[in-house]
């Protein structure tokens, strides 16, 4: 995978890669379109098969609230979360960092 061509194709003002190795947190966070107002989204966490899984996923739900958004007629833009982990293994310590 292309990570700038992909993030740049698809839309995205930003994309960020977030590690914590104390927590065990590997998560990306990414930014579609905040021409309208601040993004709005939450955070999926998911046991990823790959890295790639999880760029994808974060990329095509961050974009889809962008459209959901702009479908309810809100004033934001579209951002989401991913959390590259097993759910059964998160920790309070995880999910603050």
């Amino acid at each position: 995978m292309k990570l700038f061509e992909t993030t740049t194709e698809m839309g995205h003002e930003q994309v960020l890669f977030y590690q914590d190795q104390k927590v065990d947190l590997r998560a990306i966070i990414a930014l579609h379109d905040t021409s309208p107002g601040k993004a709005m989204g939450a955070t999926r966490l998911w046991p990823y098969v790959c890295e790639e899984d999880a760029l994808r996923d974060v990329l095509r739900l961050s974009r889809g609230m962008t459209y959901k958004a702009a479908c309810a007629n809100i004033s934001v833009g579209g951002g989401k979360g991913v959390i590259i982990a097993n759910p059964q293994n998160k920790t309070d310590e995880m999910l603050k960092a």
